[in-house]
């Protein structure tokens, strides 16, 4: 089996070396080249022929989003995942646009973006669930306030799933996180709302109208 090559471009060193040791310990992928801006972005992927670059959204010299647009342009047959920590809404339909495959924040956890990068390679779209809610928000003209702005959107999207009676097996199982992952983030959210159980954040989300269909 072929190894998966990927480039990362990102402008903060530390992260690159950080994003680059986890994809480096996944048997079967790669990491090719780094870039730290968008002509360097884009060179990488003419030299080295990656299977998937991972783009930030701000970099110098015109941002993640003109570098996946040449890329595009190009006809270059990589395909993009953007890793940033932007969610608006602009932003998204920008990169999507412009012909990234995937996006994801990056509060993202480790085992969420190998899992992304698998499936950008194989020309699956895929959207960070809080992006892709407020996407859908956005579209319908109906997005509502943040009941709990102190929780991340990783965290009240656990909590919906929560107030929707999901257990956290199966709330790992339907995002693919690990279960110890969820059990953090609910921890997390108990912590936050000021809640002692599960069952008083169910009741805080349930009054707030936060909720996601099972």
């Amino acid at each position: 089996m072929n190894e998966l090559r990927v480039v990362i471009a990102d402008d903060h060193h530390v992260f690159r070396m950080g994003l680059r040791r986890l994809l480096d310990s996944v048997p079967g992928i790669g990491v090719v080249a780094e870039a730290g801006d968008t002509d360097a972005t884009v060179a990488a992927v003419v030299e080295h022929d990656p299977d998937v670059a991972i783009i930030d959204l701000h970099m110098p010299g015109g941002g993640g989003a003109s570098a996946t647009e040449q890329i595009r342009r190009g006809g270059l047959r990589t395909r993009v995942l953007v890793l940033t920590m932007h969610a608006e809404h602009a932003m998204v339909r920008q990169a999507i646009r412009a012909g990234a495959r995937g996006y994801l924040l990056k509060d993202a956890e480790p085992d969420e973006i190998i899992r992304a990068v698998h499936a950008v390679h194989a020309d699956q779209a895929i959207l960070d669930s809080a992006v892709a809610d407020r996407m859908l928000a956005a579209l319908a003209d109906t997005a509502p306030a943040n009941p709990f702005p102190q929780l991340t959107g990783r965290e009240l999207d656990i909590l919906a799933r929560m107030a929707a009676g999901q257990s956290n097996q199966a709330i790992a199982a339907r995002i693919g996180i690990s279960l110890k992952t969820v059990q953090n983030h609910v921890s997390n959210v108990l912590f936050k709302l000021g809640v002692e159980d599960r069952a008083q954040a169910v009741a805080r989300a349930r009054d707030a109208g936060v909720h996601r269909p099972t």
